[in-house]
């Protein structure tokens, strides 16, 4: 069998197999409820870790978040349908310079791994060097 037959035979059944799925599990990039991204909380990690990191290798700084505090949602897809699926966060960050800082950030499913998880997106105000999330990381907020 020649690997065309083949590629064209693979592709039929999928094509197939995705049409006898139900709604909810052929859902589009902006069709997924509200429960396939995880609780404010458990983007904190990640945020310490990334902070961390960019601190360290890029501003030669050894700035690190203590302590989370206040961690509440603040909006879930706040726009359009057609966008992708985010749940927006705020929390306060104690920083190790002794400083409370607030951090906007946000749960973006389908930003992971091969765009099969969440990941988070975030800016800690007063500290977003590069102004990525400018100003005062507003854009980092709905």
């Amino acid at each position: 069998m020649s690997c065309r037959a083949t590629l064209a035979g693979a592709s039929i059944f999928l094509l197939a197999a995705f049409a006898f799925l139900p709604r909810g599990l052929a859902a589009g990039p902006n069709d997924y409820p509200e429960w396939i991204l995880p609780s404010c909380d458990a983007g904190l990690e990640k945020i310490a870790s990334a902070f961390e990191e960019k601190e360290s290798r890029f501003w030669n700084s050894n700035l690190q978040i203590l302590n989370f505090a206040d961690v509440q949602e603040i909006a879930f897809r706040p726009w359009a349908a057609n966008v992708a699926t985010r749940r927006f966060c705020q929390a306060k960050a104690q920083i190790s310079d002794g400083i409370w800082r607030p951090v906007f950030y946000s749960l973006v499913f389908g930003m992971g791994e091969v765009g099969a998880t969440w990941d988070v997106q975030w800016c800690v105000v007063g500290l977003d060097r590069n102004w990525a999330h400018n100003p005062s990381c507003r854009m980092a907020q709905p």
